[in-house]
């Protein structure tokens, strides 16, 4: 475990109608879902209060990329939560592939029993756990944080 950063991390998988949070314990053994927050103007403050009671060390972001690592339409929209949620929070946020990260939440809730209409309103929190448990998985491996760190406003710096 050489080279992970001890503490705790909100997982933040973004979507057009819902936004699914996660965190982990400080020693990242494990992540698990904490909220679905509704996509809505007070979405940024109720993670924010989220992150005033957790006290994350930073936001892990899902970045959706297509099959070939490329922009989908949805991520510029991620990459502009991110950067808002930083600038609000003044945490640092890094942005992580998520790709097959809701394939992978739909598949574990269907072994788990649940059809895709019963798991819609916890489909964003799994999806958010997958996304920052890999993160996890990867800083532990790798000695080097996942992702890629959303640049710091300079106005707010």
């Amino acid at each position: 475990m050489s080279g992970f950063r001890r503490g705790v991390r909100l997982g933040i998988d973004v979507g057009k109608a819902r936004i699914g949070v996660a965190r982990c314990d400080p020693d990242g053994m494990l992540a698990f879902p904490i909220e679905t927050v509704p996509r809505a103007e007070t979405s940024l403050g109720r993670i924010a209060e989220l992150a005033d009671e957790y006290e994350p060390i930073e936001f892990v972001v899902g970045l959706p990329v297509n099959m070939q690592g490329t922009d989908t339409p949805s991520t510029a929209d991620a990459r502009t939560f991110a950067a808002d949620l930083q600038a609000r929070t003044k945490i640092p946020v890094r942005l992580v592939d998520e790709r097959l990260s809701t394939v992978t939440a739909h598949a574990a809730l269907r072994s788990s029993g649940r059809t895709q209409k019963n798991s819609r309103s916890i489909v964003d929190q799994v999806a958010a756990v997958v996304l920052l448990q890999q993160a996890i998985d990867t800083e532990k491996s790798t000695g080097n944080p996942a992702g890629v760190a959303v640049p710091l406003d300079e106005e707010s710096a």
